[in-house]
């Protein structure tokens, strides 16, 4: 069984661009899927980064109705060289994200890109050395007909 690490690693190779993001940290997903659901997901992550040495560091649900989010990360998150998008759930059009750095400083790699479900952007590689990130922006928007699209965003 590849499991989700074999598909974050494979995908990223064959997924053109870079995209946007989630969410400050995990949180209770909404819907139907719940704790439990959570919790599952949470154990499956904790693998992930322990196999790859990516850390998760937040996620989003798309609904429908915000077309933007935030992931707040920290200094004592780490330093980091290069992020990755990872869409669940639904497909999901990404336009625009923006990563600001510990220092102030922002990168913004070109987006407007359609993922679909189980997909990811290319490894999108940070501009100078390794650093803190402080926030990663993001503009999306759920596909007619879809359902709901959740975005996280990994880093290394």
């Amino acid at each position: 069984m590849i499991g989700r690490v074999g598909v974050l690693l494979v995908v990223a190779g064959l997924v053109g661009c870079g995209g946007g993001g989630g969410g400050g940290g995990r949180q209770a997903r909404a819907g139907g899927d719940g704790p439990r659901a959570e919790r599952r997901d949470d154990v499956r992550d904790a693998k992930v980064e322990a196999r790859t040495g990516w850390d998760k560091l937040g996620e989003r649900w798309v609904d429908g109705k915000v077309d933007r989010d935030t992931i707040m990360v920290g200094r004592d998150d780490g330093r980091f060289s290069s992020i990755q998008l990872v869409v669940e759930h639904s497909a999901v059009e990404i336009y625009d994200v923006e990563i600001t750095f510990g220092d102030g400083s922002k990168h913004a790699p070109q987006t407007r890109l359609v993922f679909g479900k189980g997909e990811t952007t290319r490894v999108i590689d940070l501009p100078g050395a390794k650093r803190a990130i402080k926030r990663v922006d993001f503009k999306y928007g759920n596909l007619p007909g879809g359902g709901r699209a959740q975005v996280e965003v990994w880093a290394r």
